[in-house]
Formats: structure tokens, sequence, C-alpha cells
């Protein structure tokens, strides 16, 4: 519970309209997609950047935790209230697109305006936002930012980091700071933009975003490849992108997947395919994707391809794309609970991960499917359980990481570390790294008042 002085003075500061401390909108905020369940104090709207400043310093001085918050789309945690206290809503409000500057290419927004709202926009004006969280439709370019979600196009465009050019946030003694420029090249000062990308909202409120757009692709292509094994899919993927190939997305879905898809869903793949990639290719004039499907083709025929398809139309393209959009759905009939981590290695790993991934499978009696952004090195790691299982489940996704992570990668790609993945984080960095990140927290929040406890924080 939470004070009334408390409540009033947010009263004051936002409007009785814009303040809950109800319990349908704590249970309503107190989700995300981990399914975990953490209840916070009140939830505030906040109307403008002003309003931002004004109830961080309250909370400061009065050592109120508070955690911002987009659409409680995040798979790890980030923007759940798990120590109570404040959610700071940015949905409301905060949820404009401040201006397109087409002669720059750059755009601004507010953190809660919908990743595809901007997306459509721009593309009216034959301009592109890359950065496509699989969440596109719902979730907020705050919590894209603050997570540094990828997305499927991430093999060739990068991701959310690559298009941050500038931000505004709030301190937690209520300073509203700049950080970056809308110009294309600055090296004046710290990145502290880069700092507050991925920080997923341990350091400061995001308040505005200027957002790097490029032109619009003319021209766009799907395509499929059907493999025998694992071993010949990862191979067909670095070696096709050394080869010059340079896919919009390489996505991968395993033996497991493809019998999942069948069984479930009738998807028309062939029983006796071990593996598959599916993917577009762009360019501006048709010559640079008929080379682009050239390459991929004869590269992956070279790494055992049985088959390569290449959709003639939209609704082809569709068809293609169906199995892969599915993926996640269709796995359940390997277990009724799905533990899963989006690890990632350097793509050379990719046939040697996926190997030790499956031998960990066998040691504990899992079944574990596997499908993700194969293009860029980020595999969904599914370990599909009974709920009985759960310890041994959890005993599995670390010997999972640790095994990444000697390869070279990371214990997330793209869904953040926020408290599910927080137990794992000395797996990925020595004492002395993690010193170094409770540094820059401290600096940025001595109280500890802002989403204390993710990442380890």
């Amino acid at each position: 519970m939470i004070d009334k002085k408390h409540l009033d003075r947010f009263i004051n500061i936002v409007g009785k309209e814009n303040i809950y401390d109800d319990k349908a909108h704590m249970i309503a905020y107190s989700y995300d997609a981990t399914r975990t369940h953490f209840e916070p104090d009140a939830v505030i709207f906040p109307r403008h950047e002003e309003d931002v400043s004004k109830i961080l310093k309250y909370c400061n001085d009065n050592l109120i935790i508070i955690t911002a918050r987009g659409a409680g789309s995040g798979f790890t945690g980030g923007a759940l209230p798990a120590n109570g206290g404040i959610i700071l809503a940015m949905e409301k409000h905060m949820n404009k697109i401040l201006e397109i500057d087409t002669e720059n290419m750059v755009a601004v927004v507010q953190p809660g305006v919908i990743n595809m709202d901007l997306q459509k926009h721009v593309e009216e004006l034959g301009l592109f936002y890359p950065p496509d969280p699989a969440s596109e439709e719902y979730s907020t370019l705050g919590g894209n930012v603050s997570e540094n979600a990828g997305g499927m196009r991430a093999a060739k465009y990068g991701i959310t980091k690559d298009y941050v050019m500038a931000l505004r946030a709030v301190r937690t003694n209520g300073d509203v700071i700049r950080a970056g420029k809308r110009t294309i090249k600055d090296v004046a000062g710290y990145n502290t933009a880069g700092i507050l990308i991925a920080s997923e909202g341990t350091l400061a409120v995001l308040t505005e975003l200027t957002l790097k757009l490029i032109p619009k692709p003319k021209y766009k292509k799907t395509y499929m490849g059907i493999f025998p094994s694992v071993d010949n899919a990862m191979n067909a993927v670095f070696k096709s992108l050394s080869a010059g190939a340079n896919p919009v997305a390489m996505e991968f879905l395993d033996k497991l997947v493809i019998e999942a898809l069948i069984q479930k869903l009738g998807v028309d793949l062939p029983t006796e395919a071990g593996a598959v990639l599916v993917g577009d290719v762009d360019g501006n004039v048709p010559e640079e994707v008929t080379f682009q499907l050239e390459t991929l083709e004869k590269s992956f025929k070279e790494n055992g391809a049985t088959q390569f398809k290449i959709a003639q139309n939209d609704n082809e393209a569709k068809e293609l794309w169906y199995a892969r959009k599915n993926a996640s759905q269709s796995i359940t009939i390997f277990g009724n609970k799905k533990l899963n981590e989006d690890i990632s290695v350097p793509r050379s790993m990719l046939p040697k991960a996926l190997k030790a991934i499956y031998a960990l499978g066998d040691k504990y009696g899992f079944k574990i499917p596997c499908f993700g952004h194969a293009g860029d090195g980020n595999i969904h790691v599914n370990v599909m359980i009974d709920i009985s299982q759960i310890d041994e489940g959890h005993k599995c996704i670390e010997e999972i990481f640790q095994l990444v992570v000697d390869m070279g990668g990371t214990l997330s790609g793209e869904h953040g570390i926020g408290t599910s993945k927080a137990p794992f984080m000395d797996i990925a960095f020595n004492d002395k790294e993690l010193n170094l990140f409770k540094d820059i927290k401290k600096s940025f929040d001595p109280n500890n008042i802002l989403n204390p406890g993710k990442m380890g924080l």
C-alpha cells in the first residue's frame, strides 16, 4: 500500500483521472509475456515530460520505487514491478509521433508510440523503419529501445540500437537530459544514448526518441530452402552470407518444429525435412533481388538443400512465412510449459551450438525445438517440460547459457535480462564487469528507485 499523502501529491501532478490504485488496475499492470505476477501499489499515466520529471523527483525524495512501462509485452519481466511501487504507464498520453523529417530521414516520437504505427506512417512517405520485433503490432518504441529489441529483419538491417540517433530522458532527481543528436556524425562527449539503450528502465525514464529512417526498398521477394539436416542449414547460413548474400531475413525451423507444424497445423512441409530456412530479400532494382536469390540458391544447394522455393506473389509469400510465424504456438505438442530463451552466438558457431543444445535435451530427457533468426545468430531455444519438471528445466537452461557463452555468445539476443535471466548474469560477466554495471546504475540512480532488481542490479 502507498500512503495517501503520496497519492495526493501524484494527483496534484497529473490529475485524479490519471492515477489509479484499485485492484483491477493493479492486476492489469502486474503481468507481461512471462506470465509472472507482481502487483504495483499504484499506476500513474504521465501526460508529458514535465509530469515525468515531477513524479521522479518526488519518488526519489521519498524513496518510492518506480517502474516505467509501455505495452508490457516483454519476455523477461523487464517492465514488471518486482518490488512494488509505482508503475509509470506511458501508453495513454505519451504516444504521439511528433515529427517526420523527410529531408534528414528522421522520426521524433514519444515512447508510447506503437512500433507498427510508426512503420505504417513512414512507409506512406516512402521511408522505412526496419526494426520489427515479433510484438511490433502492440509493443511500444520506448519498450523496444529499453530492451534493444531485434526482429526478423535484423540479418540485413540490424536492431533497435542501430536506429536510435538521440533521445530525451529524465533522471531520478528530475533532471531532463538529452543524449545524441540528429546528425549522422556525433563524437562529442560520452555515448550516453548508448548506455540508456537496453538499460531496461533502470537508469532513467525515456520521454522522447529520435529515430533514423531509410528509403523504403522498392522490390522484395520471399524464399525458402529445405534441408535434410540442421547442420546443412546452419552451414548454409554463414556460407551464403560470406558468398555475398544479404537477405533481409533468414529464419530457421528445426526438425522438431517442422514435425509440430505438420502435426498440429497441417502445414505443407516435407515430413523428411530436417530444417528449413525462410526469409526475404529486397532491393531498389529487380536485378539486385535476382542476384540475392541466385546467390542464396547456389549456396543452399551447395550445402545440401533439397528444395529452393521463390514466392511468385504475395499469397505465396504468406504461405512460405506461415510456418515461421506459427512455430511458437505449434510446439506445445511437446510439453505443457515452454522455457523460451533467445540465445545468440556468432553465426559460424550455429551448427556446433545446436548440436550441443540437442545433446542437453537428450541428457535431461526434454524435447528442445529451436527456431529463430539464424541470419544474425539469434536462436529461440524452447525447453519443453511438464510443470513438475520445472527445476530440471532450469538446470538445463543454465547449462545452455554456459555453453553459449563459452562459444562467444550471449544470454539474450533481443528479449533482454529483466528478472528471469538476472540469476545467470554471472555466467556472461565477471565480477569486475558486474561491478561496473552497478557503478553505472548508482551514478544514474543513487537511491535505487528505478526498476530495482532487473539485470541483477
